[in-house]
């Protein structure tokens, strides 16, 4: 199993279901040291906007979001949804816990 962070869309549960066709249960954590920056991404109908991580120079800087565990498989689903504009690294989270999170390619 594999520790998810997300702090966007993949909390939606409408998301969820079209992905892995189940609801996921998470708990909440925190990511110091990065923030978010706004990101186009071009889709299906045009340029939509987005959210994506990056690392800041203030480590007081604060993302809040949702640790999921997830299976493999579920894990490579998400490697397919999220888009080139992303890339998946391993962070801690203030709890400690290591989990994979997509941040800026």
């Amino acid at each position: 199993m594999e520790q998810l962070f997300s702090y966007g869309t993949l909390r939606s549960k409408e998301v969820q279901m079209r992905l892995f066709n189940k609801i996921l249960t998470g708990k909440q954590d925190q990511l110091l040291g990065h923030k978010l920056k706004s990101l186009q991404i071009e889709e299906e109908f045009g340029m939509a906007d987005y959210v994506v991580v990056v690392p800041s120079d203030d480590l007081s800087d604060t993302i809040h979001g949702v640790v999921f565990t997830i299976s493999n498989t579920d894990l490579a689903k998400v490697d397919v949804f999220e888009s080139n504009s992303y890339k998946r690294v391993r962070v801690v989270l203030k709890s400690g816990i290591e989990a994979w999170i997509y941040m800026e390619n």
